[in-house]
């Protein structure tokens, strides 16, 4: 693998060859596998504005030192990217289009990147969006670069907006009866006014809740989530530091690769009625309301189940970590859209990656 050391460097690299396929830190191996070009020397945060509220960094910056940055300043990401302690980067994050818990209250990725940089097939650097949140200018490039896997360019540098870090946060775990009661009261707690910052569904039969905000107010609103919940619901206040193994992915077992599949709550009880059926064991979470699952696939299961149960639901999932046959799978959406864009961007096809819907 060749190591850039500059974006002038990714220019090259580009123009000299016919397949490019960049990684950061290798965090999500699903993804990186068969990368032929490092982009993990270009990193650094090049401008940090705390009274702006914005900063921009290279792609191979690890997200971990930029939140070490903002913390500094009493700011923070609150879309709480996943792999963050594992090494996780900006690029690998954006291209991979991948959000944690935190996308609940406040939205993912897509809502809090600004302005990118990017090396097109041509090895010519293209610049979309801005450094400043209120930027209304030119096509919204930056949206299109989100879980696009690299195959319209090599992402090289960044410009996000954050927010300021709350004072204090309370987590409480409830035990319901059931699968049907846990996931009708997470559609209950995700319609009422409760302001929750994350809302995860852990099967069979937890919710796990995360409030944040001035440290006086929070007891008064978990009080709140008590009354909106069920009066059998089994309440738990429980540290926070359960939501760094959430992120970090820690409760996935050795042998098992992490699959993300975007769905709505309605699809949660017919995914977990498809996993009943298998003889396997299949650790899993369900993120933002119930709008992300995260699937710990067993390596030895077919893919042919995973094809199965995307064409039940009619959702796409994407292989984050694990052997897979590659990255995407079901229902893949947007495709004649993006082949018009891969004309614009990648004329020669060097980014190009297999999305085929078929098992």
């Amino acid at each position: 693998m060749y190591h850039a050391e500059s974006i002038s460097d990714v220019q090259q690299f580009v123009r000299d060859r016919s397949h490019v396929a960049a990684t950061g830190a290798g965090t999500k191996s699903a993804l990186s596998r068969h990368a032929n070009l490092g982009v993990g020397k270009l990193s650094g945060v090049l401008q940090y504005q705390p009274s702006e509220y914005t900063f921009t960094a290279l792609a191979g910056t690890p997200v971990r030192e930029v939140q070490r940055q903002l913390a500094a300043n009493r700011q923070y990401l609150p879309f709480d990217p996943p792999l963050v302690d594992s090494g996780a980067t900006l690029g690998g994050t954006v291209a991979a289009g991948l959000s944690g818990s935190g996308r609940f209250r406040y939205g993912g990725v897509r809502d809090f990147l600004l302005g990118v940089r990017l090396v097109n097939g041509l090895g010519d650097v293209v610049y979309g969006g801005g450094k400043v949140v209120k930027n209304a200018a030119g096509f919204d490039l930056p949206k299109l670069m989100i879980g696009g896997l690299g195959q319209f360019g090599v992402l090289v540098e960044f410009t996000f907006k954050v927010f300021p870090a709350r004072e204090a946060s309370s987590t409480i775990c409830v035990r319901l009866a059931d699968a049907a009661e846990a996931v009708d009261s997470m559609n209950c707690l995700a319609a009422s006014n409760a302001e929750i910052d994350h809302l995860d569904y852990e099967p069979p039969q937890h919710l796990r809740i995360r409030v944040s905000g001035m440290r006086d107010a929070l007891a008064g609103r978990i009080d709140r989530l008590r009354e909106i919940l069920p009066a059998t619901a089994s309440v738990e206040q429980v540290g926070e530091d359960g939501w760094a193994d959430v992120r970090e992915f820690g409760w996935v077992p050795v042998g098992h690769g992490v699959l993300k599949v975007p769905l709505t709550p309605l699809d949660i009880l017919k995914v977990e009625q498809f996993i009943a059926t298998l003889d396997a064991s299949m650790p899993r979470r369900y993120s933002g309301g119930g709008n992300v699952a995260w699937l710990g696939w067993p390596e030895g299961l077919s893919e042919t189940h995973l094809v199965e149960m995307l064409t039940a639901i009619d959702r796409p999932a994407l292989a984050v970590t694990g052997r897979w046959s590659r990255p995407l799978f079901g229902t893949v959406h947007g495709q004649a859209f993006a082949e018009r864009l891969r004309t614009v961007f990648d004329p020669g096809g060097k980014f190009r990656v297999d999305v085929t819907a078929e098992g």
